[in-house]
């Protein structure tokens, strides 16, 4: 699961793992991909984008919206199993990687990054998304100093990531028309997605991203990035068959579209004639599979019980789904 053809591109692997949790018993590959993560950490706190590496992609590819992996997935292995070991062994790593992008970027926004790989048309920027994974690990270290007594450590990144949803919002949420940055599926549902929308205006922004969805043709304009986000902030928000409808529609650009024309597995990018960067199999798109999950079944973990000793189950019954 963590690697996508050859390579254990990191990004891939954060965007399609709740698909893999959902599918499979896939804690030990899990596990064994974080000890691998330690092994490659850099003394100032850096991952390459690949892991293992044959020694590039330390100064390309890698950044907070790929290499999140190392928050992110002991985060949900404790959410599915209630097994805090990866956390607790990658405690050290998630500070020391967080303390670096703190250390150079301390104006609590980051451009460090790949950015919304492969998007259909509209070019979320990379300090966008990037400070909202950043965000999004800066949480998950509280959360994990808060589970493990580190009550220090807890007040310090709570009030980092504070600040962190502060400045994004000052640089790229306009209070008066409740859209984030230009106006893009990503800028609007990645926000939504992380919890960055400040609560009274989060009903708004659902709204804008709905009215752009549509606006769009009812068609996907995200790239991988986005695609974590974008079905899940509409069915969070109100929105679930909007949802569906761009989900199954079977046109250019989308998971139908491929199915329509062939494929069996996922494809690496949306044209299916694309010069470059076409692999036929590739888990990259792949969150799809966890919304089915999350929206259609409506299975969501519950942090305060985790490893579903607890779980909610709120389904939604799509107009069309058989």
């Amino acid at each position: 699961m963590p690697a996508t053809g050859k390579n254990g591109w990191t990004g891939d692997a954060h965007i399609a793992q709740e698909t893999g949790l959902f599918n499979f018993d896939g804690i030990t590959v899990y596990e064994k991909w974080m000890a691998d993560h330690r092994d490659e950490q850099q003394p100032n706190g850096v991952f390459p984008s690949i892991i293992p590496t044959g020694g590039w992609g330390y100064e390309w590819g890698n950044g907070p919206d790929w290499t999140s992996t190392v928050a992110i997935i002991p985060w949900n292995l404790y959410l599915f199993y209630g097994d805090d070991r990866a956390l607790r062994e990658n405690y050290e790593s998630i500070k020391k990687y967080v303390d670096y992008i703190n250390l150079n970027y301390p104006d609590g926004l980051t451009t460090w990054g790949l950015g919304d790989w492969i998007p259909v048309k509209s070019q979320t920027p990379v300090a966008f998304t990037s400070t909202a994974y950043y965000f999004k690990d800066v949480n998950i270290l509280a959360n994990a100093a808060g589970l493990f007594g580190r009550r220090d450590d807890e007040k310090k990144y709570r009030l980092l990531a504070a600040k962190i949803k502060d400045e994004f919002n000052k640089k790229y949420l306009n209070r008066e028309t409740a859209i984030y940055g230009s106006g893009f599926q990503t800028e609007l549902s990645v926000p939504l997605h992380f919890d960055l929308v400040p609560e009274e205006y989060r009903a708004r922004v659902a709204a804008s991203l709905a009215n752009r969805v549509k606006a769009d043709g009812i068609k996907l304009d995200v790239g991988l990035l986005g695609t974590k986000s974008i079905l899940n902030a509409l069915s969070e928000n109100g929105h679930g068959q909007l949802a569906y409808q761009l989900a199954t529609r079977d046109s250019f650009p989308g998971w139908g579209w491929w199915i329509k024309n062939g494929a069996t597995s996922l494809y690496e990018n949306w044209p299916i004639d694309a010069k470059s960067d076409i692999s036929m199999n590739h888990i990259m798109f792949g969150e799809i599979g966890a919304w089915f999950f999350k929206a259609l079944g409506g299975i969501h973990p519950d942090p305060e019980s985790p490893g579903f000793k607890h779980f909610y189950l709120r389904p939604f019954f799509a107009e069309g789904l058989s």
